[in-house]
C-alpha cells in the first residue's frame, strides 16, 4: 500500500476537516417570546455555518408531555464545516445561552434546537443519533422540513421527506403560524 509523507497526510487530513456538509436542524419553542426566541436561535446557528434555507414557522401542539404551551417549529438548513459532535456541542451552548434547562423530558423550553439530518450520515453514539430518531414519527418535524427539503433523502429509511410526510398517520396539530 502507497503511504503518503507526512506533509500530503496532514493536508489531506486539514481537506478533509474543511469540507462543507448539508445540515437539517428542527426548532421549537414554547417559553417566552417564541417567534423571538427562533430568530434568536437562528442568528446564533450563523455562527456555526452558512444558513441556506428556513421554513415558514408552525404552531404545534405538545405532545407526549402535554400539559404545556403550544410550540413554535420551523426548519433550518446549514451548511457547515464541524463535524455532527462539535455542531451538537455548539448547539447545546446555543441552548444553554438562551436559557434552556432541561428539568423536564420534553417539557417546556425556550429553545430545542435538534439535528435533523447530517448529509447522508448515519450515527448511533451516546448523546447524539443521526438521522433524529423520531424525524419519521413527528409531523411538527416533517412539515417545515418538507417545505425546505422535500427532496432529501433519510438515509436510514431511503425515503424522501416528502414521502414520510405523506405516509405519515398522525392527528398531531400542526398550522402555519401567523404573527399579529
Amino acid at each position: 500500500m502507497l503511504s503518503l509523507p507526512p506533509t500530503a497526510q496532514k493536508v489531506t487530513k486539514v481537506i478533509a476537516e474543511n469540507v462543507t456538509k448539508t445540515v437539517y436542524l428542527s426548532l421549537g419553542s414554547n417559553v417566552g417570546d417564541r417567534p423571538e426566541n427562533l430568530r434568536w436561535a437562528i442568528a446564533a446557528l450563523q455562527s456555526l455555518g452558512e444558513i441556506s434555507a428556513v421554513s415558514s414557522i408552525y404552531e404545534t401542539e405538545p405532545i407526549e408531555y402535554t400539559a404545556q404551551p403550544w410550540f413554535l417549529n420551523c426548519a433550518v438548513g446549514l451548511a457547515s464545516e464541524l463535524d455532527p459532535h462539535r455542531l451538537m456541542q455548539e448547539i447545546l451552548i446555543i441552548e444553554q445561552g438562551m436559557g434552556r434547562v432541561r428539568t423536564q423530558p420534553k417539557g417546556p423550553r425556550t429553545i430545542d434546537i435538534d439535528i435533523l439530518l447530517f448529509d447522508d450520515e448515519q450515527i448511533d453514539s451516546p448523546g447524539l443519533t443521526i438521522p433524529h430518531p423520531s424525524l419519521h414519527k413527528r409531523r411538527f418535524v416533517l412539515e417545515p422540513l418538507a417545505e425546505i427539503a422535500g427532496e432529501a433523502l433519510h438515509p436510514g429509511l431511503r425515503k424522501r421527506i416528502s414521502e414520510l410526510k405523506n405516509e405519515l398517520k398522525s392527528d398531531e396539530i400542526v398550522k402555519q403560524f401567523t404573527e399579529q
